[in-house]
């Protein structure tokens, strides 16, 4: 069966429709601001989860807990590093 030029215009629109969408959810998920901002405010959560919040659930606090407990080990680590480097 062929198809009319109104149901190929039709499809067109829809294709059109949908790689503009594609494009901007695309746009969406590498815009580097709004990746920073993400994870300021994971990092922010996490900050306050492991802070002594009632509302927090106890896997979520020690969960928040561990990951603090490695970033501050990373940094000390790295701040160790170039600290020798220096001298």
């Amino acid at each position: 069966m062929t198809a009319t030029p109104e149901e190929i215009e039709a499809q067109v629109a829809r294709n059109r429709a949908e790689l503009a969408a594609t494009i901007d959810e695309l746009s969406d998920r590498l815009d580097p601001k709004a990746n920073a901002q993400e994870l300021v405010t994971k990092a922010k959560q996490i900050v306050h989860d492991a802070g002594t919040d009632p509302d927090t659930r106890p896997e979520d606090r020690n969960r928040a807990r561990i990951i603090v407990g490695v970033g501050a080990a990373a940094g000390l680590g790295l701040l160790t590093a170039l600290v020798r480097k220096i001298i």
